[in-house]
């Protein structure tokens, strides 16, 4: 059964949304405070973490980007007011989603859902004759397999979105992929989503993975992988 935390100051909240994701095959833990649900993520275990903007000690923001900086854990931000402002800065710090408060629980379960299983199917080991082999490019390796990527020799620590964003472009270089294109690969059509999200996730990518120039920007199309495949 999937272990989701629940890191929100509103006590009343935890014991109805757990009740109501033990119907769909999940198990809630609920910390009130940040410091305490650092300690439960940082003792493992979980498969998603589901974090509130406004808390005690640190805000979900900084708390988003202290869990992004440990672990990939795939997170969901719960915001008070649904303003595309908290929405854009969550994504920034790495979130894989947002769900503005008040929200129906079935639509929690559902981005829960969504986030789980994209990260399950990546961690699946395929057998050796279905592996897919690693993308060569001129300072940049991808492991479709081990979802590890190397910038000039260096390892470089991705989230999962920023991961498949960068396994699409690079499966098909010089293709210009739209941003509907994008979320469609990326997130399926069960969430609501907005296209600056991909300029989001672009952006962070582009800084990881510096000082290479690969991924361009087609004005008013898309975005490409601009880099040279290693002849095998």
């Amino acid at each position: 059964m999937p272990r989701i935390l629940l890191i929100d100051d509103d006590a009343e909240l935890g014991g109805p949304l757990t009740a109501y994701l033990h119907r769909f095959g999940m198990s809630l833990e609920c910390a009130i405070r940040p410091s305490t649900g650092l300690a439960l993520l940082r003792g493992g275990g979980f498969d998603a973490a589901i974090l509130d903007v406004m808390l005690p000690e640190m805000d979900g923001f900084e708390l988003c980007r202290t869990l992004r900086a440990e672990s990939d854990i795939p997170i969901i931000m719960l915001t008070a007011r649904g303003e595309l402002t908290d929405r854009v800065v969550g994504l920034e710090l790495g979130a894989d989603d947002y769900l503005p408060k008040p929200f129906e629980p079935r639509e929690l379960v559902a981005r829960l859902q969504t986030v789980m299983r994209r990260r399950s199917a990546a961690q699946l080991a395929p057998s050796p004759s279905s592996a897919p082999a690693p993308l060569m490019f001129d300072g940049l390796a991808l492991d479709p397999t081990t979802r590890q990527v190397h910038r000039q020799g260096d390892l470089l620590e991705l989230t999962s979105t920023e991961f498949d964003l960068l396994h699409l472009l690079a499966a098909a270089p010089g293709k210009v992929f739209s941003r509907d294109d994008i979320l469609n690969q990326l997130r399926g059509h069960d969430a609501e989503l907005f296209t600056r999200a991909v300029d989001i996730v672009v952006s962070r990518l582009r800084k990881k993975l510096e000082p290479l120039d690969c991924i361009k920007t087609q004005r008013n199309v898309g975005y490409s992988l601009a880099l040279r495949p290693q002849q095998t």
